[in-house]
């Protein structure tokens, strides 16, 4: 794992940046405002969660705000499930998305275990 000087450095993090903007994008136009807002604020919520687990110092805190993250993650994906099914995203795009989530969820595991193994004495802050 590379040396984490500051938020940016966590990819995770970065994932969840670039997963973040995908969504505010493909639900631009939608009229569900319901459906909309929630998978908004479940995308928000994936990368804050990793922001704040990171502005808290320990790794035990951190590594519950990373569990946090992953849920929110889930989250997302049942609410993009839903709208694959109201087709309000197409089949591609849908894919395309969970994808990302998934790959923003490996990456959020794999670091919750170096947290866990209290392995990541590299962070400096």
């Amino acid at each position: 794992m590379n040396k984490i000087t500051k938020l940016e450095d966590i990819e995770a993090w970065q994932d969840a940046r670039i997963l973040a903007k995908t969504i505010y994008k493909i639900t631009a136009d939608w009229k569900d405002f319901s459906l909309k807002d929630q998978m908004r604020r479940a995308a928000i919520s994936i990368m804050a969660n990793i922001a704040e687990g990171y502005g808290r110092g320990g790794n035990k805190e951190f590594a519950q705000f990373m569990f946090i993250s992953k849920a929110s993650a889930s989250e997302l994906q049942s609410h993009l499930y839903l709208s694959l099914d109201l087709n309000y995203v197409l089949q591609d795009d849908f894919y395309t998305i969970y994808e990302q989530l998934d790959k923003v969820q490996r990456k959020l595991s794999a670091f919750i275990k170096v947290l866990r193994n209290n392995a990541i004495n590299s962070i400096t802050r």
